[in-house]
């Protein structure tokens, strides 16, 4: 096969798989892994893909990306209904306690179902605390939640209050259950996201929770954004959409780290 015939597959693949490894790549075209290494190279010099550990993914997938909460809102729209469904119940009726929503589109899809929440007895009372604008919108009028919104600046771009009071805030409080999102989660890097401040914002979440629920969708798994707030042993539960890749099973494995495919 012609390197040009090559270049021409490579790109294909990332196109429709979001990345390549230079294994599967070598065994697919039957030649050499530096033969594949120099294929992706070059590629990578005419921008066309950036090059990872292992492989490489499309050129615009970087540690510091970043969509708009309105751009993530209508993507993974099943994958991310089916999580929030799995996180529900876990909360049933006769939950008596406090929850920290992290900001995020999946946890989004879990505010909608708490706003329906009712309990078995009208003496309990189901505390909700979030720094998500849209999720305080979500569920400010249920009759059922006390809701506490965090204050903070407030992110355009996700609509998350951060910043250093919003970090003391939380770090005052120590929830029964928190559920957070990530944009990436991987074996050697674990919970990750784009934002400095946010990042500081989950990882006062995590350390101050009584038990530590992610919520990814598989789209994330394997990857690593810039900054990293919680490892995998920082979990207790995460739920997920999708088999996860063997390396990222063992080490949840390794860590104690429950995993429900929803």
């Amino acid at each position: 096969m012609y390197q040009a015939e090559r270049h021409a597959l490579i790109t294909d693949v990332l196109h429709t798989a979001g990345r390549v490894s230079v294994s599967d790549l070598s065994r697919r075209f039957d030649v050499t892994a530096e033969t594949v290494r120099r294929d992706l190279d070059q590629l990578e010099a005419a921008g066309l893909l950036r090059r990872v550990h292992g492989g490489a993914v499309t050129a615009d997938r970087t540690s510091v990306a970043e969509s708009s909460i309105a751009v993530r809102q209508e993507q993974r729209s099943e994958a991310k209904d089916a999580i929030a469904h799995a996180a529900f119940r876990m909360l049933p009726p006769t939950f008596s306690g406090s929850i920290v929503l992290d900001a995020g589109t999946t946890t989004g899809r879990l505010a909608e179902l708490l706003a329906e929440w009712t309990p078995v007895s009208e003496s309990q009372t189901l505390t909700v605390i979030t720094n998500s604008v849209p999720i305080a919108a979500v569920l400010h009028q249920s009759p059922h939640l006390e809701l506490h919104l965090v204050g903070g600046r407030v992110r355009g771009i996700t609509s998350a209050a951060v910043g250093t009071s919003t970090v003391d805030e939380l770090s005052r409080i120590r929830p029964d259950i928190a559920f957070i999102g990530a944009n990436g989660l991987s074996a050697d890097f674990g919970l990750s996201t784009p934002d400095e401040l946010e990042g500081a914002v989950k990882a006062a979440i995590v350390r101050g929770a009584r038990r530590v629920v992610a919520l990814v969708d598989s789209t994330k798994v394997g990857e690593e954004a810039l900054f990293r707030f919680a490892d995998l042993d920082h979990l207790d539960t995460l739920i997920t959409d999708a088999a996860l890749p063997a390396d990222l099973d063992d080490a949840l494995g390794l860590a104690d780290v429950e995993t429900v495919l929803a």
